[in-house]
C-alpha cells in the first residue's frame, strides 16, 4: 500500500526526467521513504539523491544518524550529501524581537541546506517524509494555540514553488510502520520524540491515541481531509487577495504604499487579509494576532493624517494625506514625513 501511495504521489507532481533529493534524517519516516522511492523511481523515471542535515543538537547521536544515513545511501547506490548546521548560531544573531525558537531556526536551516544540496546534485524537488500524522499534529497545534482558517490548512503537499514535495503526507505513520516491518528495514530513533518538554510529543503520545479511540478511529483520515479542503479553498482566496493587493498596493522605496480609499466597503474578511498581506511583505507577520490586524484595519479606515501605530516585527504603519504606508521601524526616513520622522503616535 505505502509503496502505491508514493508512486501515485510521484506521477501526480509529473517529476519524469528529473532528479530528486530525498531528505533523509534517519529516522523511520524518511528511511521508509527512501527505500519506496528506489522501488518506484525507474517507474516513475526519476533519479534519485539522499540528503542529510546534521542540527548539531544530540552531539554524537547526531554523528551517528550522518553515518547511518551515508552508509544507507552507499547500500542503495546512490549520492548522498551531508549539511551541518547550527541552529543556536541563528538565534544568538537574531535580536530578542524577533528571535526564533530552537526548533524554528533549524527548521529555516534545514530547509537553506536541502535547497543548497539540490542544487549542487542538480535536484529538481526534494521529497520529505511528512506523514498524515504530522499533518493532524499540526493541524490540532495551530487549533490549540488559536489560528485562522488558514491553519487549518495544514502542511502543503509541496512548497509554493514547487521544489520541495511531500509523497507520504496522506499516509499514516502506522502504515509505514508496517512497511518497514515488513520489509526489514533498520532505522535509527531520535531520542528527542520521547522527551514530553515538546509540545507536540505530548499530543503525540497522550492525547492523539485517547482521541482516537474514544471518539473517532478514523481521526487522522478525518483532519487530513479538513486540511486538504482549507489548503485548496486558502489557495482559491489568496487568488482573490492578490488581485486586489495589485491594485491597491505599491511599493514605495522598501515601504508599501497602501491606497486610503474604498476601505469600509469591502468585506471585512478581504480587508483583514490584505492586511496581513502587507504586514508579511514587511515581515512583521510572525507575531501578528487578530489584534493587530483589527488595529490596522481600524487605522486604515479611520487613522488621522500624520499618526502611526507600530506593529510586531519592527513594522511601522503611517497614516498620510494620500493613504498609508506600511514599512520598517528601524528605516532612516520614512516616506511619508521624511528625514527624522514628525508623526505622532495613534496608540
Amino acid at each position: 500500500m505505502l509503496v502505491e501511495a508514493v508512486e501515485r504521489a510521484l506521477r501526480e507532481f509529473t517529476l519524469h526526467d528529473r532528479n530528486v533529493l530525498v531528505a533523509v534524517s534517519g529516522g523511520i519516516d524518511s528511511v521508509a521513504l527512501l527505500h519506496a522511492c528506489v522501488e518506484v523511481a525507474a517507474r516513475v523515471g526519476i533519479g534519485l539523491c539522499v540528503g542529510h542535515v546534521d542540527h548539531g543538537l544530540r552531539h554524537t547521536e547526531s554523528d551517528g544518524d550522518a553515518a547511518f544515513v551515508a552508509n544507507l545511501a552507499c547500500e542503495l547506490g546512490l549520492r548522498s550529501c551531508v549539511r551541518r548546521v547550527d541552529p543556536r548560531s541563528l538565534r544568538e544573531q537574531t535580536s530578542s524581537r524577533s528571535r526564533p525558537t530552537l526548533q524554528e531556526a533549524a527548521r529555516a536551516q534545514r530547509y537553506t541546506a536541502l535547497y543548497e544540496m539540490a542544487c549542487e546534485a542538480e535536484c529538481a524537488h526534494i521529497a520529505t517524509a511528512h506523514t498524515l500524522d504530522d499533518q493532524a499534529e499540526t493541524v490540532l497545534m495551530r487549533l490549540f494555540r488559536g489560528t485562522g482558517p488558514d491553519g487549518l490548512a495544514g502542511i502543503p503537499d509541496r512548497s509554493p514553488d514547487g521544489v520541495v514535495i511531500r509523497p507520504l503526507l496522506r499516509i499514516p505513520r502506522v502504515e509505514i510502520a508496517r512497511y518497514a516491518s515488513n520489509r526489514k528495514i533498520a532505522w535509527r530513533e531520535d531520542s528527542s520524540n520521547a522527551n514530553l518538554a515538546y509540545s507536540r510529543n505530548r499530543l503525540r503520545q497522550r492525547w492523539l491515541p485517547g482521541l482516537s479511540q474514544d471518539f473517532n478511529p478514523q481521526l487522522l483520515r478525518a483532519i487530513g481531509n479538513l486540511a486538504d479542503a482549507q489548503n485548496e479553498d486558502s489557495q482559491w482566496i489568496e487568488s482573490l487577495v492578490a488581485q486586489h493587493a495589485k491594485s491597491r498596493f505599491s511599493e514605495e522605496r522598501g515601504w508599501i504604499r497602501i491606497r486610503g480609499d474604498d476601505w469600509q466597503t469591502l468585506p471585512r474578511a478581504l480587508a483583514a487579509r490584505l492586511m496581513l498581506r502587507a504586514l508579511k511583505q514587511c515581515g512583521g507577520s510572525r507575531d501578528a494576532s487578530r489584534v493587530h490586524v483589527a488595529r490596522m484595519l481600524d487605522f486604515v479606515r479611520f487613522g488621522q493624517t500624520g499618526t502611526h501605530i507600530e506593529l510586531p516585527g519592527g513594522v511601522r504603519m503611517v497614516r498620510a494625506r494620500d493613504g498609508v504606508r506600511i514599512g520598517p521601524l528601524a528605516a532612516d526616513s520614512d516616506p511619508a514625513t521624511g528625514p527624522g520622522g514628525g508623526v505622532r503616535s495613534a496608540c
